[in-house]
């Protein structure tokens, strides 16, 4: 027996089958249902002798298994307990459901509406130029303004001393041609 869990002190393992288990819900059932007809007009079991059979001669019936569901399981029969953390479910109809009204936001889905948000706002300062960013590349590109303007005032200042030193040049040469 090594590696498996035997039995609870030796005992040989008992079996019920569908059948008495059938049975024994219907004893249950038989019983309950003669308490309720004692307690509502002391009639008992001699009331109806054909419910009775009815009931007998049937296996599922939609009164059984409604008694069955309701019946409370220990000592909740007789305690009854006001649970207010227990939410119970309640099943709607599709005609009942409120599409119209307001529709309650998870956390997350708050969350990512507040910063696509904060998102557009900055992104609106910025092309406004008010944020501390956009304020700072304003100022690079007014720098790189500055510079490309320098290097295109210095090109063409050398590109006419060039042309000066060209049209110098040609002048010399027909100069001396004219010799």
């Amino acid at each position: 027996r090594t590696g498996r869990k035997g039995g609870h002190k030796g005992r040989a393992r008992q079996y019920t089958s569908p059948e008495e288990i059938d049975a024994q819900l219907q004893a249950e059932k038989q019983k309950a249902r003669e308490e309720e007809e004692q307690e509502e007009g002391g009639e008992g079991a001699t009331g109806d002798p054909k419910k009775e059979k009815k009931s007998l001669d049937s296996d599922e019936s939609d009164e059984d298994d409604e008694d069955y569901q309701q019946k409370r399981k220990g000592v909740e029969g007789l305690i009854d307990i006001e649970n207010p953390n227990r939410v119970i479910q309640t099943t709607k109809k599709v005609t009942q459901l409120d599409l119209d009204g307001p529709k309650e936001l998870s956390r997350r889905e708050r969350e990512e509406i507040e910063k696509q948000k904060a998102k557009e706002r900055y992104m609106k300062m910025h092309l406004a130029g008010k944020t501390e960013q956009a304020k700072a590349d304003l100022a690079r590109l007014a720098i790189i303004r500055k510079q490309r303007e320098e290097a295109a005032r210095k090109k063409e200042e050398e590109r006419k001393a060039k042309d000066e030193a060209a049209m110098a040049g040609k002048r010399l040469q027909s100069l001396s041609l004219n010799k």
